[in-house]
């Protein structure tokens, strides 16, 4: 297959995101509601796990509280309220979920919003088996300093799923479906015992064309994770920051 070759040009991640605040704060529709598209596919699996484990929810109950606290953003304009001089993006967000939350207790009533429901799909049923389904035991329940800890890693396997899912549709549009075909069995299956090696064997192809295409897909993986990143932080520094402290790269 031609498109499989990573010396081809002309296929790079088109490098376009903008900043999901300044989305937020357009006057154009359109722009707002791919910004809390946006903003909930990054952060609506971190949001519901830590609703489960931080106020021992249900999943019924974390589903609708999940929901409305994505509506909340929308109808209280929270995201322009936020400094991102004062804090990362992420941080805020976890502790408008804390409130959200607690305001719903001292309504004492869970409240059905719709009409400005974000557009992206919510697998609340996959969500729930990373969790591992079990009933949550108060007496287990992590330490809210630990579980600060759990939703910023889960933000992070957030960041990563969206990046892979951006990388297969790259290769997909580029006609490299073997390229990521390899990066899936390398370096995403968790599998110890494969090598370039078995990879050449069992696709028939040089030794060369597996370390290419590796290092080309982790070349537009890294870039796109980037600029996953960029879309969700704040500002220019806290996207450095994040790249640097979360990811151990640099932003470049």
């Amino acid at each position: 297959m031609s498109g499989d070759n990573p010396e081809q040009g002309g296929d790079r991640f088109p490098l376009t995101r903008w900043s999901v605040l300044d989305a937020a704060r357009s006057s154009d529709e359109a722009e707002r509601a791919r910004a809390m598209d946006t903003l909930c596919a990054a952060y609506w699996k971190p949001v519901y796990k830590y609703v489960r484990l931080r106020w021992n929810r249900p999943p019924d109950g974390a589903q609708d509280l999940t929901q409305g606290f994505f509506v909340q953003l929308i109808e209280r304009g929270l995201l322009e309220k936020f400094d991102p001089a004062k804090s990362r993006l992420r941080t805020y967000l976890r502790l408008c979920v804390d409130s959200f939350v607690k305001n719903e207790e001292k309504a004492a009533r869970r409240q059905k919003r719709g009409g400005n429901v974000p557009h992206a799909a919510l697998d609340f049923a996959a969500a729930e088996e990373e969790l591992g389904g079990a009933t949550m035991d108060p007496a287990s329940i992590p330490s809210p300093e630990s579980l600060e800890d759990f939703f910023e890693k889960e933000w992070v396997r957030g960041l990563f799923e969206l990046a892979v899912e951006d990388l297969r549709r790259h290769c997909e549009a580029h006609e490299r479906q073997r390229t990521f075909r390899l990066f899936e069995e390398y370096d995403l299956a968790g599998d110890e015992t494969i090598s370039y090696d078995k990879l050449a064997e069992e696709y028939g192809i040089p030794l060369t064309d597996v370390t290419n295409a590796l290092a080309w897909a982790r070349r537009e993986f890294r870039r796109g994770a980037l600029e996953r990143l960029r879309e969700i932080c704040g500002s220019e520094e806290e996207f450095e920051r994040e790249a640097r402290s979360v990811f151990g790269w640099e932003a470049k």
